[in-house]
């Protein structure tokens, strides 16, 4: 769509709003341009974010758009679409975190495949706060594992660290949040799945650590993930814990079942050097029996041997 002829029939500061809007019209069959307002400042997040975002359609179709908003709003009994406390409000207190400025949570769920559809470059996405929830989820769990396992070996307390901040639990973490119904996607990420995708899930679960550092500091982000892994790190304590692995136990499965030993090879290598997310094939003869993404060619491995494992369970 051109912006020429075009009508604005919505104004907001909130991206969420303006997500339900489109996606509202759209399904009116309404075709609308969204332009967003100032371009981001010198940091790629905003604690206070002011601009402006604007949805258009063709001035034809401006009356039908703004009665089809209008009888919305009947519907939900507001005077705008849908408030940020209605959006954030069950996220927030499954975190357990309000947070005093909400901007920083919309942006921690805001993907690339949106930054990415917004034609003025307004809109910024969440991989900047990903790079910093990493680095303060490594922080938290570090600290507490030295302060749970004083006795543990350095190469035991790595084991339990390497399982607790891969993309197969962290994934976990934010499909027991409902992470993934507040992401802010892009048209085409949404209709490929990315709200089930665990690359996705993973990256946004550290947005959202680096959200609560932002806002609140250290200590919030330190209970809140010590809340999410208050049963990981128990079943670290079990002496069970650091027996096989996923790929020992496939590997020991396929024995038994008289299939031949898997084989592991990587699929596919995405993003820069610095956040590299790894897909690998689990191959049991010419059959791929089931892929695993992780940060690293080994996590990779792992999380694709365990669903290869379960595959394995569904089809006896």
């Amino acid at each position: 769509m051109t912006d020429s002829g075009l009508t604005v029939i919505f104004r907001t500061q909130s991206d969420i709003e303006a997500n339900v809007i489109e996606g509202l019209l759209d399904s009116h069959g309404v075709e609308t341009l969204r332009t967003a307002g100032p371009a981001p400042g010198l940091f790629p997040f905003s604690l206070n974010p002011l601009g402006e975002t604007q949805i258009s359609v063709r001035a034809d179709e401006a009356a039908e758009a703004v009665r089809i908003i209008e009888s919305h709003r009947q519907q939900v009994g507001g005077g705008i679409v849908v408030t940020l406390p209605q959006a954030f409000d069950a996220l927030e207190a499954r975190v357990g975190y309000r947070f005093r400025d909400r901007g920083l949570l919309e942006h921690a769920l805001t993907h690339k495949s949106k930054a990415h559809e917004d034609p003025s470059g307004g809109v910024s996405d969440n991989e900047s706060l990903e790079f910093l929830g990493d680095a303060v989820l490594g922080l938290v769990v570090s600290d507490a594992l030295f302060r749970a396992f004083p006795t543990y070996s350095e190469g035991q307390k790595s084991k339990i660290k390497a399982n607790l901040v891969s993309t197969a639990a962290l994934a976990e973490m934010a499909e027991l949040m409902g992470l993934g119904d507040h992401m802010i996607l892009g048209r085409g990420e949404e209709k490929t799945g990315g709200r089930l995708k665990h690359a996705l899930l993973a990256d946004t679960c550290e947005a959202l650590i680096a959200a609560i550092y932002l806002d609140g500091g250290l200590e919030p982000a330190r209970q809140f993930l010590l809340r999410e892994f208050a049963s990981h790190i128990e079943e670290a304590r079990q002496p069970e814990y650091f027996g096989r692995d996923h790929k020992s136990r496939l590997q020991e499965r396929l024995q038994s079942l008289g299939r031949p030993l898997p084989s592991y090879r990587i699929a596919s290598e995405i993003g820069p050097d610095h956040r590299k997310l790894f897909y690998v094939e689990v191959m049991v003869g010419d059959q791929v029996l089931a892929q695993g993404a992780g940060r690293t060619k080994k996590e990779a491995e792992q999380e694709g041997a365990r669903l290869a494992l379960v595959e394995i369970t569904k089809n006896e």
